[in-house]
Parts: structure tokens; sequence; C-alpha cells
């Protein structure tokens, strides 16, 4: 029988034994020399002690003295948490601890693998290890290094077309096995963990959510990739190979301090690249080694993760022996990416980092031979005077590195001139996500080297990432005809004007006097008073109900201002911010020679332009502009879902560099283009998740009409750009067509029937779980659809049927994590038209007339069984699906193997029926200890006497009044607070139940005394 061990499991185990080169030996679990509670296979650790330590070989007692300080690491997670013992147990594999085990008890170094001669380790793949700690589980891959276990695997069977790589992902990230917490400590010494279904794969580090798992292919891997089993092998075999693996762990595998709100403390993580960063990170190590060439361009695009790539690219350089304590020089071209890239590689906690404050600074740690890593902005450079007679600059040294982020931009013009004569004999490599390729400033050419095809040495282009899932989509919006300017006035000044941020102060300033009649026509007051109530009214009915946020790009510094007190009149100041460059100087001077001076921006926004100004808001612009920290904490709000600050408005800060994934909109009313537009549109483009929104595409509304042509707009060769930006109203043309796939899965269903009776006649068209796995892909593109059009009158008329189809894709969807990529939570408006007038996620108050089906469901057909049956697991599945608990997601497990068992025919509709009765007492029980609602004793009386109206037998309908009666009158009269736990009020009441009954003829049916007592002692 195929399975998941007799394919995709024996095939990874295959294609890892079979590895050229240093490969994977086989060992089953169940014959690893090890106890189920061992983590470590000590047998072999010691062998590798003593093998690798020369000092322990002379005394191999001591190998069990590294064993208990390893343990000990092990213990400690019950207290430091997984991750910090993580980081803990990673220093003693990476060498970084010692012992007094030498002559005279001096300190040695303690190895546990050796990184330069691979063959001297022991690589051991297993399968199905048996491990008991809090709980009992048997991993399906474990891969041990020296008999440590680096790395685990859940393989699932593809049962059905939703399951994929997160179904494994799932059984350590939570639900009921939740490794990473039932049994943590086998993932101390963990480096990664993986999961694959046989048609794809992806793998994370501990503690990371779904969206922190990715795929590992390479670059050169430019198409499609098709899912299936060699996709899986191909993955295996480059992330699991023993040199890919010893890379990751020795220089890529990082622990950082992150931020989590404004309000709550940061958390500590553990990161590991995605493959274009391992492979681009390493490229440049090894070109750096070689010595030529002394340049390379890496092509990543937008969001995908270059500050990171700089980051291990640095850890890698400074580490490298070879190189002889080289200088890393990351340089910049915005203060905001210098506090983001600072923050990345200070989170980090990476050694000998410098930021350099000022031009003075940074001549002096050049001058001075300065070793370590270097964080600067190109502009430091600009008091740099180039000698041309001096061919030596500033230092000479060829073992000095520098890494030019964003470096299609100001690094190309005098100051890049200056920082390359500074440092004549250093490497070069820029990184970018837009390059460009004109005839006055071209990246490849500066950066390219000539024996490098197309002149780039990496390239992770957008439908790669997009495939990955590295970053989302991004979809524009054109906006109201009556807001436009004159396109040719915008036609005549745009050349000029995208060129401003590579000008000096100068030639901004007549720049400025050029483009002054385009700035009239879109600073109007009546077109920006229009312009900020459109935004306020898109926001507040597009993008708020999604619980993310958005930024406002505006022309200048003034429509920043004007912009703001617009927008903040209607949706309220504490929703609104500002960040843009401001004059510093105070508003009035109160003393000194310039007593009595006005602030320029001041005079200009109050006096000249009779805007609204506030001296508070004014000051609070300045600080935020000035003081580095102030605007981190500024963000860090912006950042937080719970905070209210809602819009940001810019006009050239945080066009580049600002990382905020809750930024799911963009309004733009400037005239951007080619790198300058590609960046600022990707600042929506962050992947973004929580308990309650998940973000699938940024949005850029556009007021200018600048995507009306895209090739204009991004003047990239079209097949580079195309897929980048789409217009939204695409989807209009798209959501009929996708309605009506979802609907043909319902050939002849009255969407007219409300209700259970609905519900069930849709289901019985969805029969199996390929069927229902094959609606929830269809139904996942049209909820897309609806969410980026909605709201929108166009909607209307879709809107009916819409709504019923998503109370159906609620009522099939799997309790817990099966098949999470396709069974994706609901959007928040969807769940809210859901709900408007329904109620389908909770169970009726009336839950005991389905307990107490059972009594009389001999009485049913088959047919009358089955859909019986439907109607509870209707109901259950709703109620369910409102708790996280393991305990819940358990009992809905357990439904949905009830229901898998009846349709492949295991079992009858009567002990489907049966069993789904069982589990609704049980869930009642469980609500009743985790807190919830607890039916009432009127509930009951209630519930019952429904009970037997519904199901009695037809022989006996003029009884039923007197059974219930009787039953409420006896259970009312014997029961007391307390009676289950009596000795004589069991007994009391089994014993009025048995006479009532047998009162009425019922009495020799056994099965239905003891369900109608175990509800009456739940209730009762």
């Amino acid at each position: 029988m195929f399975n998941e061990h007799t394919v995709t499991e024996n095939g990874i185990i295959d294609c890892l034994k079979g590895l050229s080169g240093v490969n994977w030996t086989y060992c089953h679990g169940e014959n690893l020399p090890k106890q189920t509670q061992d983590i470590f296979v000590e047998e072999w650790l010691k062998e590798a002690l003593c093998s690798l330590n020369p000092d322990i070989a002379k005394q191999p007692d001591l190998a069990d003295e590294v064993i208990h300080k390893l343990r000990g690491v092990v213990f400690e997670a019950k207290f430091t948490g997984l991750v910090k013992a993580n980081e803990n147990f990673q220093e003693w594999l990476l060498a970084e601890k010692s012992l007094p085990f030498g002559e005279n008890g001096d300190h040695i170094t303690i190895n546990l693998i050796d990184f330069d001669n691979l063959e001297n380790n022991h690589f051991v793949v297993s399968q199905q290890v048996h491990y008991i700690a809090a709980t009992e589980v048997y991993f399906d891959i474990v891969l041990y290094v020296n008999g440590i276990p680096l790395v685990v695997g859940e393989v699932k069977t593809a049962t059905r077309p939703s399951v994929s790589w997160q179904d494994g992902a799932a059984d350590f990230i939570g639900g009921k096995k939740h490794y990473w917490q039932n049994v943590a400590p086998f993932f101390v010494p963990n480096l990664l963990c993986f999961a694959s279904e046989g048609k794809t794969f992806a793998y994370g580090a501990i503690n990371a959510g779904p969206k922190d798992w990715g795929p590992w292919h390479n670059t050169e891997l430019r198409e499609e990739i098709l899912p299936g089993l060699q996709s899986v092998l191909n993955s295996a075999e480059g992330l699991l190979n023993p040199v890919t693996l010893l890379q990751l762990l020795e220089s890529f595998a990082l622990f950082s301090t992150v931020k989590t709100g404004k309000n709550t403390p940061p958390k500590r993580i553990k990161i590991l690249p995605r493959y274009p960063q391992f492979e681009a990170a390493k490229q440049i190590v090894e070109r750096v080694r070689r010595g030529y060439p002394k340049k390379g361009l890496i092509w990543h695009f937008q969001g995908s993760g270059k500050s990171l790539l700089m980051l291990y690219a640095a850890k890698m350089l400074r580490a490298d022996n070879e190189l002889k304590n080289p200088t890393v020089l990351v340089v910049v071209d915005r203060r905001d990416l210098d506090s983001q890239i600072s923050e990345t590689f200070g989170g980090a906690d990476v050694k000998n980092l410098i930021k350099v404050q000022s031009c003075k600074k940074l001549g002096q740690y050049i001058e001075q031979d300065s070793r370590g890593i270097l964080i600067t902005t190109i502009f430091k450079f600009k008091d740099v005077e180039i000698d041309d007679t001096n061919k030596d600059g500033l230092n000479n040294r060829s073992n000095i590195i520098v890494l030019v982020d964003e470096a299609h931009r100001t690094q190309e013009g005098g100051l890049g001139d200056k920082m390359r004569w500074a440092l004549p004999n250093a490497h070069f490599y820029g990184l970018t996500g837009t390059p460009i390729s004109g005839i006055d400033r071209n990246t490849f050419k500066l950066f390219g080297a000539e024996d490098d095809p197309g002149r780039y040495m990496n390239r992770y282009s957008y439908k790669q990432s997009i495939r990955d899932g590295a970053t989302n989509p991004v979809k524009f919006e054109p906006r109201l005809a009556e807001l436009r300017v004159d396109r040719a006035a915008i036609d005549e000044e745009f050349n000029e004007l995208v060129k401003a941020n590579n000008l000096d102060d100068e030639e901004k300033a007549e720049l400025s006097k050029r483009a002054g009649k385009l700035a009239i026509m879109l600073k109007a007051p009546k077109r920006m008073a229009a312009v900020s109530e459109d935004i306020a009214n898109h926001f507040t009915s597009h993008v708020k109900p999604k619980k993310m946020k958005g930024m406002v790009v505006v022309y200048d510094r003034d429509a920043c201002v004007q912009m703001y007190y617009l927008l903040g009149e209607q949706l309220g100041f504490d929703a609104v911010e500002v960040v843009m460059n401001i004059d510093q100087a105070p508003i009035r001077a109160e003393d000194g020679d310039k007593k009595g001076k006005i602030n320029k921006d001041w005079r200009k926004w109050h006096d000249d332009l009779e805007l609204p100004v506030k001296d508070a808001d004014f000051e609070r612009w300045q600080v935020v502009d000035s003081d580095e920290q102030k605007q981190k904490d500024l963000i860090e709000t912006y950042k937080d879902p719970k905070q209210p600050l809602q819009l940001l408005i810019v006009t050239a800060k945080l066009l580049t560099g600002f990382d905020a994934p809750i930024c799911y909109c963009m309004y733009l009313d400037k005239p951007l283009r080619d790198h300058t537009l590609l960046q600022a549109m990707c600042r929506t483009n962050r992947l973004y998740q929580t308990d309650e929104t998940r973000k699938d595409m940024g949005l850029i509304i556009d007021y200018l009409g600048v995507f009306e042509n895209l090739r204009t707009a991004l003047a990239y060769n079209p097949d580079e750009i195309e897929g980048v930006i789409e217009g939204i109203e695409a989807f209009k043309a798209l959501l009929p067509i996708q309605l009506e796939k979802c609907l043909a899965f319902f050939p002849n269903v009255d969407r007219s029937l409300e209700g259970f009776e609905g519900i069930m006649a849709a289901q019985e068209c969805l029969p199996t779980n390929a069927k229902r796995d094959e609606f929830a892909a269809a139904f996942g593109v049209l909820a897309k659809l609806w969410s980026a059009i909605n709201p929108d009158p166009f909607l209307h008329t879709y809107r009916k049927d819409y709504k019923w189809l998503a109370q159906i894709y609620e009522s099939v969807k799997p309790v817990g994590q099966t098949g999470a990529l396709v069974w994706a939570a609901l959007g928040a408006e969807t769940i809210q038209l859901i709900h408007q007038h329904t109620d389908i996620n909770r169970i009726r108050d009336d839950i005991d007339e389905l307990i107490m089906d059972e009594h009389a469901i001999f009485t049913l057909t088959d047919k009358e069984q089955e859909q019986r049956a439907r109607k509870i697991e209707i109901d259950l599945m709703g109620r369910l699906r409102g708790h996280d608990d393991p305990k819940f997601v358990a009992l809905g497990e357990r439904l949905e193997k009830l229901r898998q068992d009846y349709e492949a025919g295991v079992i009858k509709a009567i002990d489907w029926l049966k069993g789904l009765l069982d589990a609704a007492k049980d869930t009642v029980q469980a609500e009743r200890e985790s807190g919830d609602k607890v039916v009432t004793q009127a509930d009951n009386r209630q519930a019952l006497t429904k009970l037997f109206l519904e199901t009695r037998p037809e022989t006996t309908p003029k009884l039923i009044g007197d059974v219930v009666e009787q039953i409420d009158k006896i259970v009312k009269a014997t029961r007391f607070d307390g009676w289950q736990n009596s000795n004589s009020g069991p007994r009391e009441i089994q014993k009025a139940l048995l006479l009532t009954l047998a009162q009425f003829g019922l009495g020799k049916d056994k099965e239905l005394f003891a369900k109608a007592y175990a509800y009456i002692e739940e209730h009762y």
C-alpha cells in the first residue's frame, strides 16, 4: 500500500543516502542505540567527542562530563524558553565553549562537529524515531550529526488535494501535536525543521510561524516549479546535504531580538536564510577570497530580504581567517535605511559593529585603519576631497569590502566617486531591486562584473519572489478622473522632476521653480480637499476593515502639511502623522544674534501659505526628523495594529528602506517613475498575517494616472516587469467568471433554502474530500477577488451568491490545520458578511436536542440517519471552530475522521450518528471545563421536549408529552445540587428514569437508558 512512509519519506531518505561526496547513512528509529527518552545518541556523541578532542581522547570519561553539560542546556529550556536554550546549545555546536580538560586544568575548546573536514563527522538519517517527554511521539525523519538531532522532518500523506507542507509544519507550530511545546527538549539542539506531503517542501526555524517557512530552490530556476515528488527531492538534496546544513549552522543560523509592539516586550527569535540570501552571501565571500573580480551586482526584488543578506555576508567576511581581519563597510543612501540596517545588525548582536555618526568620524575610521563592520550613509563621504595625484586614497588596503544598499541611487554620482577614490583597492558589491540602465547612470556597468552573464552575480526576480511566497503581488487602482491634473503639464515636467533625487540643493531649487506650474495644480486647495476626502472614504471602507494601514505620498512638504490637517479633521489627528525633513531652527529665536528670526518652514506654511499649522505639530515633526529614536518609536507605533495611528503622510522619506508589513495601501499623489516608483510601491508588498487578517496583496491608489502606461512608468525590459503591478479593474472582469465556477459545484441546489436544510443540500454536492478541496481552491480565488474589490457598488449584483458560497465554505472547512494553505481563514469582511443575518459558527443553544437524538436513532431510515448526522456535524464543526484549545481541535479531528470513515464505507450511517452524539456530549463537557456557556435547566426541558417531538417512534405519538413531563417531574423532584457525587443521588435518579421509561414500554432499551442517564448526569 502506498502511503507517506513508502513514497515520500523513503524517497527523501533514499535521496540523502545517495548523495555524492559526504552522504547520510541509514538507521531505522527502532534500531537507534538509545532509549526513547534520550535526545542524543550518546554512543555516537562520545565517539565524536573523543575523535575531535585529543584531550578527551586521552580520558574518554571526560566525554560524559560534556554530555552532562549538554543535558543541562536541554533542561534549561523549561525556564529560559526553547529559543534561548537553542541559542545556548548552538554555542556548544559552534565550539564557543571550553572546559578545564587540558594540562594543569587549562581550558580547552570543546568540538562537537568538524566544520572543516566533513568526513570526520558521523551523518545518520533515521525514520520513525520514538521519543517520550510530556507526550509520546514518532518523528518521521530525524537527521543526526555525531549523535545530535539537528533536523526533524514531518511527512504527510496527500490523502486529499488540500494537504500540503503546511499540514506537516502544523505539527511543529501548534495543534494537538505542537512539538515545539509538547516535546520541546528534543528541539533544543535543532538547526531546522522541514515538512512535505510529497508535492511541496518547506523548512523553518524553531517557533517560526507559517509565513516564516519557505521553499528551498536555487535562483537559476526562473520558471514555475511544478509540484511533485521530484521537486521535493530536489529541495531535500539542496537543503539537507551535509555541506549545506553545516554551512547553515556555522554561518547563517542567527538569533535576533525583535520588537513586538509599542507596549509589549521584545522577543528573541531564530532566523534562517532564504535560499537567495544563502547563495548571494556565499558568492560574495567566495569572490572576495578569490580576489577577482573586485565587484558584483546582487539584483534581488524589493522586499525579499537584502538587509539580512548583507548581515550574512558581513558576518562571514569578518569570520574568514583568510581575509585577515577585514573591514566591511555597509553603505546606504538614506538615514531611514541607515536606521533599518543598524537595527537588523544590532538586533542580531553582531560583534565589532560601528555606526558612523559624522563625516569627520568616517574619515577617521578609514584613515586609522579601523577593523570591524561600519555602517554609514553615502552622504558622510561629502567632505572627502579627491586628490587625483594620490592613488592611495584614504586607505589602500585590499581587504576592505563595501556593501552598497540600493546601489542604483546616489552612490552613482559624485559621492560615489569620492567613496571609490577614498578606497581604491576595496571590493564593491551593489545590492538593488531596481537597477538603472541608462547612458549617464548604469548600475550594471558600475557594479556588474563583465565576467558575469547579464552583468549580475545573483538574480532573484519578482516572479520568483511571488512564486516562493517571499513577497505579495501589488495591484493599482486609478482614481477619480475629476481629481486628475492636465496630462500635458505632467508630461512636460515629468522627466526633469524624477531626477530630483540625484541633484544638489542648488539644482533642486532651480528645478522647483520650473516645476511650479505642476505644483500649483497638484496643491490647489479644492483639489487637495477632494483628494483627502476620497482617501478618508476609501481608507475607512476598504483598508480599515481589513485591519491594516496605509501611506499617503504627496507632491512635497507643503502638501504634507495640507494633507495632515485635511485628513486629521476627517479621521482624527491620532490616526495620521507626517514624516518629512524640516528646518530645525526654533519657530521664533528667543535669544542670540538670531533673536526674533522666524523658522523658514514655519514662515512659509503659517504666513505665506496660511496653512493652519500649530506650534505643537511643527515641533513634533522637528523631533521626529532630528531624533532617530523618536522616528523609530513612531514607526513602531504605526506597525502596532492596536495603536490608533493609521496613515503616514510622506513625500520622500520612508519611500525606500521602510519595512512595515502592516502597510497595505499607498495613496499616490506624486509623479514618480522607474526605480523610484518601483521602490515606493513595494512598501506595500511585505507579507503580513495575524490571527485576524492576512495580506494577500498590496494596493496602490493612483491619483495621477501614473500607471496608465506601465511601460512608460517603469522603463525596464517588459519581460522584467511583467506582472509587477496590475490594475485592480481587471479583477472586476474576473469575479463573475470565478463566481460561476464556484456555483457550478452545486447544480440544481435551491440557494433560497436557509439554515441547515440549505447547507445540507449543498454539502451533498461535495461528497468527498477531493471535491471539497477543489471547491475550497476555487472559492479561495473568489474570496481574494472579492476582498480586493470590496466595497464597491459593482459587487451588489453578486453579494447574495457570494454570501451563500462563503457559508458553504465555512460549513465544510476542516477543523484544525488540515489543508491550511487551501482552507485559509476568510477575511474579516467576508466573516462579517456571513454573520450579518446568520450565525453558523456557533452551535445552537439546544445542543441537548442533538445529544438526546441517540435515544431514537433506531427509528430513522438510513437516509434520515445520514441527514441527522450531517446536521449535527455542521452544528458541532461550527462550534468547534470558535476554539483554539487543543482539546477542541482534537474533537474536530475526531469528527473529520468519523465523516471520512462513513464516506469510505467503513461505518454505517447509524454508527456515524452515534459517534457524533458522543462527540456532542464531549463538546459540552469540554466547554464546561473551559468556562464556556453551559446549557441551563430551562434549556434542558425545552430541548428534551424537542427531542421527543422530533425523534419519537411512529407508534407512540400520543405518549410523547406524558414521557417528557414525567421525566421532568421526576428529575426535578429527585435531583439536588451535587447529586452526582453523593451515594444515594445517582441511584435515585437511575431508579426514577428506569421506572419512567418502563411506564411507556421503553425500559428494556439498555442503550437508551445509558445514554439518557449520561445526558441527565451532564446537564441536570
